[in-house]
Order: C-alpha cells, then structure tokens, then sequence
C-alpha cells in the first residue's frame, strides 16, 4: 500500500506562508535522528533533509499565501497547503496519514495521529521537509526586507517584529488578519 505523511508548518506566524508537505517513503524505511521538526535544531533539520529527500518515493510541497490565509482564515489555509501537496504525489497515495486532523475534501482514505510529528515517520519526515522549506522561504523574505529580521524570526511574533511593525508597519508577506497586526493597523 502506498501510504503518504503529511504535516505543515507556519500556523503561528504573524507572516510568510503557511507550508505543508506530503511524501512517500518506503516501506521499513528508517533515518536514523528523524523525529519532530521542532524538537530538532535548524542545523539538524538541514542534515536530515537531503537524506529524507533521497529516500523518499516522491514529495511535494503545498504553499499557502498570507493573502488566501488572510482571506480563507489559517485552518481552511492549512488544509488547501495540505491538499495541495498530496494531489501533487506521484504515484497517488491509497492512504494518507495526517498529523492532527484529517483534511477535508480529499478523497483518499486517511487516518489522523494527534501528535502523529512525534510517532509516525512519515509525518516526521514530512514536518522536516516542511520546515526547512519554510525557514528557507523566511530567509529569501529577509533579503527583501531586512528590517523586520525574518531570517531570524521566520515570522513569528517576537517582541523584537512587534516592535518594528508598530514602528514601520506591516510588509507585503504579513498576515493583515493576524492580531497584532489587525490591531496595529488601527492604531
């Protein structure tokens, strides 16, 4: 059976993406030091990366922007990221396990592991994946905007970015819908 993990990352974030990855590994694969993406360090994560890559069947990638965040709201955003990434899969997977919940209106058959980024390998290798690609995105986002420290931050509400959006405003990449930023801009 070809079974595919799934898991995202950038709910929290008050800017960039939120990202989600489906991959395929295969059967009684096992990587040695896989586990959590956030219970291991970026340099962790990128070592693993190429090596989840190399043995994985196939992965891809979903991507969500902070404009169809900001319009369809971070859940509904997540699960289009999701359903993105496992509609891209070649071979089509017969069932996918999902960290959390399921995702709505996908027609493969899935099961959904609450915490499943700490026990099922390919939700792991799937939130590595997933991070990485993000944190890479961040960093791009720090070129073009170099003020609020995104290569840093990647995004997330430390005191450090709420204080240069309140000083500058938000960028083109903030998610307008997110508190403080909603806050801030009526201010």
């Amino acid at each position: 059976m070809i079974i595919a993990g799934v898991d995202e990352v950038g709910r929290g974030p008050l800017a960039g993406p939120v990202v989600a990855c489906a991959i395929i590994l295969p059967e009684n694969t096992k990587i040695d030091g896989i586990k959590d993406s956030k219970k291991l360090t970026p340099k962790a994560r990128e070592e693993l990366f190429p090596e989840i890559l190399r043995a994985a069947i196939d992965w891809k990638i979903g991507c969500v922007s902070n404009f169809l965040i900001d319009e369809l709201n971070i859940r509904e955003a997540t699960f289009e990221a999701m359903r993105q990434a496992v509609l891209k899969l070649c071979p089509k997977p017969e069932h996918v396990f999902v960290d959390g919940f399921t995702i709505p209106g996908l027609t493969i058959p899935q099961t959904c592991f609450i915490r499943g980024d700490e026990t099922i390998q390919s939700i792991q290798a799937a939130s590595i994946v997933a991070k990485v690609v993000r944190d890479r995105l961040m960093e791009f986002y720090d070129i073009m905007y170099p003020q609020y420290k995104f290569s840093k931050n990647k995004g997330y509400a430390t005191k450090e970015h709420i204080e240069v959006i309140k000083r500058i405003g938000p960028s083109q990449i903030h998610r307008r819908s997110f508190s403080p930023i909603r806050d801030i801009k009526k201010e």
